[in-house]
Parts: C-alpha cells; sequence; structure tokens
C-alpha cells in the first residue's frame, strides 16, 4: 500500500515533460496573415482593356453620326452607350470584390461570389506545394500570387491573386506549413514513381 503525501495536491503533479511526446502540443490560436480582397492594380492588364472598351462604348454613337450625318441616333441609344461604357470602369473593382482570402497559421479560406457566397477552406498541413510569382508590372505595383497545391479528400489548387507584397507572406505561409506538418507527425514519402 502506497502512502500519499497529504501536503501535495494531485492536480500539482506537472504533465509528462514535452520531450516524451512525439510531436509539439499544438498552439490553438490563430494568427491572421492577411485578410481581404485582391487589389485592382494587380488586374493592369484587365483594367487597361476595359478602359478602352469604355472610351469605345462612349464614342461609338459620336463616331456613327460623323460617318452617316443622315442617319439619326436616338438620344436613349447614345445614354445606354455611355452607361455601358461607365460600367466597364467598375468591372475590374467587381471582379475583385467578388473574391476575398483570410489567410492564418492554419488555413486558407477563399470565398467566392458577391450576391450569394461560397468558401473553400484548406489546412495548411494538407498543402503538397507552394510558390509565388510577381509579373513584371506585378513587381512595379507591389502585388503578386501564390500558388497552393494541396491533397487532402481531394486534389486541388488554389491561385491566391493579387495580394500586396506576397513575399514575405509566402515566407510565412512557407515555414508554417512546414511547422503544421510536425506538430500533426506528417511525414512525406517519396515513393520513386
Amino acid at each position: 500500500m502506497t502512502q500519499q503525501n497529504p501536503n501535495i495536491d494531485p492536480t500539482d503533479v506537472p504533465p509528462a515533460a514535452a520531450s516524451d511526446l512525439p510531436h509539439a502540443p499544438p498552439d490553438d490560436s490563430e494568427q491572421v496573415y492577411f485578410e481581404g480582397s485582391p487589389l485592382v492594380r494587380a488586374s493592369f492588364g484587365r483594367m487597361f482593356l476595359h478602359f478602352l472598351i469604355c472610351i469605345a462604348l462612349i464614342l461609338l454613337p459620336f463616331f456613327w453620326m460623323r460617318v452617316f450625318p443622315t442617319h439619326h441616333v436616338p438620344g436613349w441609344l447614345i445614354a445606354v452607350f455611355i452607361l455601358v461604357g461607365l460600367v466597364q470602369l467598375v468591372i475590374p473593382w467587381l471582379m475583385t470584390q467578388s473574391i476575398s482570402y483570410r489567410i492564418t497559421n492554419y488555413r486558407i479560406d477563399y470565398k467566392r461570389g458577391l450576391l450569394s457566397r461560397s468558401v473553400d477552406s484548406l489546412e495548411l498541413w494538407h498543402v503538397d506545394h507552394i510558390g509565388w510569382h510577381q509579373s513584371f508590372f506585378q513587381r512595379i505595383m507591389g502585388v503578386g500570387d501564390i500558388d497552393v497545391r494541396a491533397r487532402d479528400d481531394q486534389e486541388r489548387e488554389l491561385k491566391l491573386i493579387g495580394l500586396p507584397n506576397p513575399e514575405p507572406l509566402f515566407r510565412s505561409l512557407e515555414q508554417r506549413i512546414i511547422a503544421v506538418k510536425r506538430q500533426r507527425g506528417v511525414v512525406k514519402m517519396d515513393t520513386g514513381s
């Protein structure tokens, strides 16, 4: 029969040493690396194309009246062309606002849609490959893209476009993916095929 010391509370006994655990204990605090929509300036080519379409639509009725002076263009048609032309200037902004990202130290949430929303969530420990890209114009604008490939219940690829200053975010994600995989005891094995 073992005798217990009445001065020691059994709940005060420290848990097993951390070195006895197979991997690091999970840290449940979630830290947000980036939250928001792609920047409009990231799609400079699309913006320029919509600007040209806007100018063409606004000038088309006036060009038509100049080339064919005998044909009268109704005022309502001119107003429609001008309105559709001006809407072209808003389309790149609407396209970026229909996408939003929430990148944390555990997952990436990818939201799509303006009126209706769909959310795709990817846990970092599923990520097999991550890379980033900046075109010449993106470097000038201070934006870039991060590509994430993962294999969980399905194989999927996320392209996070228009992120401000992508290299530090990429480096943080790259290190965090390694840390999360270590915490979960995930080992990547090469099958040699």
